[in-house]
């Protein structure tokens, strides 16, 4: 049986400043169980209905609509949120120019793991990747994918000082599909994506090498379709693409 205690620390970890006090943070689910219990996270509790709790007491530690009958506690690794920006990864990496929805942050995390990219550096303004809805969206990349919060200018001075490209997606950038892009899996590359209203910010902008274009179909459709597209579908779009040249 939950007790007051238990209930109000879980229900804490809904907000970052819960999670930042206790470093922790929830994973709910079977198969997101199943997976933290695989990933060498550290779990500090582990609830199941019909074992410890009622289903009435899981829904009042549960952050979803339905809730499920399994939800862990798991421990924030120290080196996540770590603001690792001055390294250079190996290969493609992701950054995030304050991209705000949960929603959106949990797929391009999704995403970032479908498509072979490991590390993803985010402004300080970004979606706390460890916020329950993220933790939902990724359907498991949170365990493979690191994500490093910081501001963004150290990791971009230092990607100029190693030649290492910074691309960004932009309405008046060159046509994804018909400009120079690496041809190597694993050469390394920075792609920025901007804000959901505000797209990239200038000053990450100014830093941005080569500006990108998803164009949309017919070419000649450009002014009478949908102004932009979800970040997480721009994302989607200019991973497959990377993707697709190296395996050329």
């Amino acid at each position: 049986m939950l007790t007051k205690a238990e209930i109000k620390r879980i229900r804490s970890l809904g907000d970052k400043a819960g999670r930042e006090e206790e470093r922790a943070f929830v994973v709910e689910g079977e198969k997101m169980v199943r997976e933290l219990l695989a990933s060498g996270f550290a779990v500090q509790s582990l609830y199941r209905v019909g074992e410890q709790l009622s289903t009435a007491e899981m829904g009042r530690i549960s952050f979803l609509r339905t809730p499920t009958p399994v939800l862990a506690v798991a421990e924030i690794p120290a080196d996540r949120n770590a603001a690792k920006n001055s390294r250079m990864p190996q290969g493609l990496a992701l950054v995030l120019d304050d991209v705000q929805d949960p929603g959106n942050v949990g797929t391009i995390l999704r995403l970032a793991d479908w498509f072979g990219v490991r590390t993803v550096y985010a402004s300080p303004g970004t979606a706390d990747c460890w916020n329950p809805k993220v933790v939902q969206a990724t359907m498991g990349a949170i365990f493979r994918v690191r994500m490093h919060y910081g501001p963004l200018e150290p990791l971009l001075c230092e990607a100029a000082r190693a030649g290492v490209p910074v691309y960004g997606t932009f309405l008046e950038g060159d046509d994804i599909y018909r400009c120079d892009l690496p041809q190597e899996g694993d050469a390394p590359g920075l792609l920025v994506m901007g804000n959901e209203g505000r797209g990239i910010s200038a000053a990450v902008a100014a830093q941005v090498t080569q500006k990108l274009y998803i164009p949309p179909f017919p070419a000649t459709a450009a002014g009478e379709t949908s102004e932009s597209l979800n970040v997480a579908m721009a994302t989607a779009v200019a991973l497959a693409e990377f993707r697709r040249r190296a395996r050329l």
